[in-house]
């Protein structure tokens, strides 16, 4: 089952539930959320490309990195929240 994050440029990114054993990543993708969606793995300094599924149009996926890179730390913490990885203090 995917978790909305954000969206951005009409692109919703997410993540599946059951992808709690991967490195941290994220799907993006424009209408419906995929399991086979564009993906990116997220790390403490980078986004990455990681699989081109043809989901982020070319044309985008200079601005969808980027977007990914200023909002990294915030979807490190939405995982790390969603798959229990690390008691959230508040």
């Amino acid at each position: 089952m995917p978790k909305a994050l954000l969206e951005y440029l009409g692109y919703t990114i997410y993540f599946w539930i059951g992808d709690g054993a991967e490195p941290v990543h994220v799907h993006v993708s424009k209408k419906r959320q995929l399991p086979n969606a564009t993906k990116f793995w997220i790390t403490s300094d980078s986004v990455e490309l990681a699989k081109d599924t043809g989901s982020v149009d070319s044309r985008d996926m200079k601005d969808v990195l980027r977007y990914l890179r200023k909002n990294r730390e915030a979807i490190l913490s939405a995982w790390l929240r969603a798959f229990k990885k690390i008691e959230v203090k508040h």
